[in-house]
């Protein structure tokens, strides 16, 4: 196998486990703007969206573990890097929900500059911030996840979750 391919299956095995987490978390968050949004006539993205939004945030964390002040407090208990990454991960997501929403206006206003004035005047505030404390929760729970993951180790994890791994040979042996 050539290196570019071995990266790219390395970069690929990354990124699912963000990717399956935040897929399913933001079509939580979509049945939950569906449920919100229901008879107002406000239009609302598809799972195709939605699938593209849990790929760049995943993305975006992936990218964000990588610089050198992600793992601020790796000698202190869990809760420091927990508590860290959650705001840093809450704050990207809340542009990237601010953003999608600024999209929407764009194509009806033509402008950026008319599409954020259009947006600050019409966005329902209540509905942003429950979607907000929403992914808030989420994100923590992955935060949460992941540093468990990380100090006791995959194959560790796994065991936990899954039960022990029996090996076909010593179940022949048994």
């Amino acid at each position: 196998m050539s290196k570019l391919t071995e990266k790219l299956k390395e970069e690929f095995i990354a990124l699912l486990p963000p990717t399956i987490f935040f897929f399913v978390a933001l079509h939580l968050v979509a049945f939950v703007r569906v449920l919100m949004l229901s008879g107002t006539g406000v239009a609302l993205g598809t799972s195709v969206s939605v699938t593209i939004a849990a790929l760049i945030i995943a993305k975006a964390v992936l990218i964000a573990d990588m610089l050198p002040f992600i793992d601020r407090y790796p000698h202190k208990p869990l809760a420091y890097n927990v508590l860290w990454k959650t705001t840093i991960y809450f704050l990207v997501a809340g542009f990237v929900h601010y953003l999608e929403r600024l999209f929407d206006f764009w194509r009806e206003a033509g402008g950026w500059l008319a599409a954020n004035e259009k947006l600050l005047a019409e966005i329902v505030w209540p509905h942003f911030w429950a979607v907000q404390i929403f992914l808030l929760v989420v994100i923590s729970m992955y935060c949460t996840i992941r540093e468990l993951v990380r100090v006791i180790g995959e194959d560790r994890a796994r065991q936990i979750f899954f039960g022990p791994v029996e090996d076909s040979a010593v179940q022949k042996k048994g």
